[in-house]
C-alpha cells in the first residue's frame, strides 16, 4: 500500500510517485477499491467501474503528463468510447456506445489521467440534489451516521472525489451541478468560463449555461485540470490578500442561512479580513431581479425541452417525474419569450459587470443549508422542490452571468461540510484562481492556530 494520507491532493500523489513512495498502480488500486467499496455505493453506473490492473509502471510524475497516473471518474454526461453515455436515465440506456472520447475525456486522458469509472448522476443533470430514482442515490461521506444528499447534478463525482476513489472527477455546471456538490461534501468545484472548455460529446441541459468543469481536492489541482481542460496556461499573479477588494452581496445571497452555514461563512469573513483584504458589503439589487427574469421558466427549461421533445413525447413515462416536470416547462414557452429571455439577460449581464468593476471577486455562501436526510427528501415532492431551489439559489447566478466561480470548503473539524463560493464576470478566472490559492490557505492556517 502507498503511504499516503487519505485526503491527499494530486499534487502530493505525484510527489509521492516521483520519490518512488508509491507506483501508478499501487494509487489506481486503492481508488479502484475505494470505488467498489460501500462508501461508494451508487457513486458509479452499473458495470461502468474500470477494474483492470494498469501497468506497474504507467504514465507517471516522471513523463512530464500534468496528470500522468491520476486516477480520475467521468460524468455519465459525456461520451466514452465505446461507452453507452446514459446521463443518469434508463431512457438513453439502450443507446449505441459513443464512438470517441469527446474533447473533455481526449484532454484528460492525453495528460496522462487514468480513468476509473464513470459516475452516477441527477437524470439529464436537472436537479441540484443529487436524487437518482433509477440508479440510487450516492450517500454524502460527510456524515457517517446519518445518510445525507451529496448535492448534485455531479453527485457521484463528488463522491468519488470526496472518498478517494477518484483525485479528478470530471462534471458539468449549468446552475450549480459543480459547486453544490462540492459544498456539501467538502471539496473544491471550480467553474470555469463556459466557453473556454468545449461541450462537444456531452448531453446537453443548456447550452447557453452548460459548462464542463471539474472536482478536485485541492485548489492547486482545480487550477491544473483547468489548464488541461481549457487548453490554457492560467497566469498566477500571486496578488496577496491586502491588495484585493472584495465584495459580499447584501441582496438576497445571504438569505435564509441555516445557522452552520451562517457562522461558518461569518468566520471566513473574519478571518480574511484579519489577514488584510478589503471586504465591502454592496447592494448588488440586479441579483433580486433574477426571478421575473427566468418567470416562463429559464433557459434550461426552454434549451432541455428543445433537446428532448421528440424522445419525451414517446417515453415520458420512463423519466423521472421530477425532471421530467421541470423539462415539460419549457414546452409552454413561445419563440417570443425566449427572445425576451436571451435579451433580457444580456442586459442584466452588462449591468451585472458594470456593478463588480473595481473587485477581485464577490464572496458568498455556495448554498445557504448543510446537506439534509436524502430520507426527506425522497418522499415529498415540495420538500424536494424547495431544497432544490435553495441549493441552486446562489450558484446559478453565476451561471447566468456566464461567469466564472469556486467553492472552497471553510468549515471548522466536526461540522457538516460548508461552502465559501468566490465568484466574478466572464474571463475572471486567472485571478479568482489566484485569489482562491491565497484565500485557501488562509481559511486552512486559521483552522492550525
Amino acid at each position: 500500500m502507498s503511504q499516503l494520507p487519505p485526503s491527499g491532493d494530486f499534487h502530493a500523489i505525484r510527489q509521492a510517485l516521483t520519490t518512488g513512495r508509491t507506483s501508478a498502480g499501487q494509487v489506481f488500486e486503492e481508488a479502484s477499491a475505494i470505488a467498489q467499496s460501500d462508501a461508494c455505493r451508487h457513486a458509479f453506473m452499473p458495470g461502468a467501474l474500470n477494474t483492470a490492473q494498469v501497468p506497474k509502471n504507467p504514465l507517471s510524475a516522471a513523463s512530464g503528463l500534468p496528470l500522468g497516473g491520476i486516477p480520475v471518474s467521468i460524468k455519465d454526461l459525456f461520451n466514452v468510447a465505446d461507452e453507452v453515455t446514459a446521463a443518469g436515465s434508463t431512457v438513453l440506456a439502450g443507446t449505441p456506445p459513443a464512438k470517441e472520447d469527446c474533447p473533455a475525456v481526449a484532454r484528460l486522458r492525453a495528460a496522462g489521467a487514468v480513468v476509473v469509472g464513470r459516475t452516477n448522476m441527477v437524470e439529464f443533470a436537472f436537479s441540484g440534489v443529487g436524487i437518482n430514482p433509477h440508479y440510487g442515490t450516492p450517500v454524502n461521506p460527510a456524515d457517517p451516521g446519518i445518510a445525507r444528499i451529496p448535492g448534485g447534478s455531479s453527485s457521484g463525482a463528488a463522491v468519488s472525489v470526496a472518498t478517494g476513489a477518484a483525485l479528478v472527477g470530471l462534471g458539468s455546471d449549468t446552475g450549480g451541478s459543480i459547486r453544490i456538490p462540492a459544498a456539501l461534501c467538502g471539496i473544491v468545484g471550480f467553474k470555469s468560463t463556459a466557453r473556454l472548455v468545449p461541450t462537444e460529446g456531452a448531453v446537453p441541459l443548456s447550452c447557453n449555461l452548460d459548462t464542463v468543469c471539474a472536482l478536485t481536492r485541492s485548489v492547486r489541482d482545480a487550477v491544473t485540470v483547468h489548464e488541461v481542460l481549457a487548453a490554457r496556461k492560467v497566469r498566477l499573479a500571486g496578488k496577496q490578500l491586502a491588495s484585493c477588494r472584495l465584495a459580499v452581496s447584501r441582496t438576497v445571497m445571504q438569505d435564509a442561512l441555516d445557522s452552520t452555514v451562517a457562522a461558518a461563512f461569518d468566520r471566513s469573513l473574519k478571518v480574511l479580513r484579519q489577514a488584510g483584504a478589503h471586504i465591502e458589503e454592496i447592494g448588488l439589487e440586479e441579483i433580486g431581479e433574477l426571478t421575473a427574469i427566468n418567470a416562463t421558466g429559464g433557459l434550461s427549461a426552454a434549451e432541455s425541452y428543445a433537446w428532448h421533445r421528440t424522445i419525451i413525447a414517446k417515453h415520458q413515462a420512463e423519466y423521472d417525474p421530477r425532471v421530467a416536470l421541470r423539462i415539460l416547462r419549457g414546452a409552454g414557452m413561445s419563440a417570443a419569450d425566449y427572445i425576451d429571455l436571451l435579451a433580457a439577460r444580456k442586459d442584466w449581464m452588462a449591468r451585472m459587470e458594470t456593478r463588480l468593476q473595481g473587485f477581485d471577486a464577490v464572496l458568498s455562501p455556495t448554498v445557504p443549508i448543510v446537506a439534509p436526510p436524502i430520507a426527506a427528501l425522497v418522499a415529498d415532492d415540495a420538500e424536494f422542490f424547495r431544497v432544490n431551489g435553495l441549493l441552486l439559489r446562489n450558484t446559478s447566478v453565476v451561471n447566468m452571468l456566464d461567469g466564472c466561480a469556486i467553492s472552497l470548503p471553510c468549515h471548522t473539524p466536526g461540522q457538516l461540510p460548508v461552502g465559501l463560493m468566490l465568484w466574478h464576470a466572464a474571463l475572471h478566472d486567472d485571478t479568482l484562481l489566484d485569489l482562491a490559492l491565497q484565500v485557501e490557505t488562509t481559511l486552512s492556517n486559521s483552522l492550525q492556530k
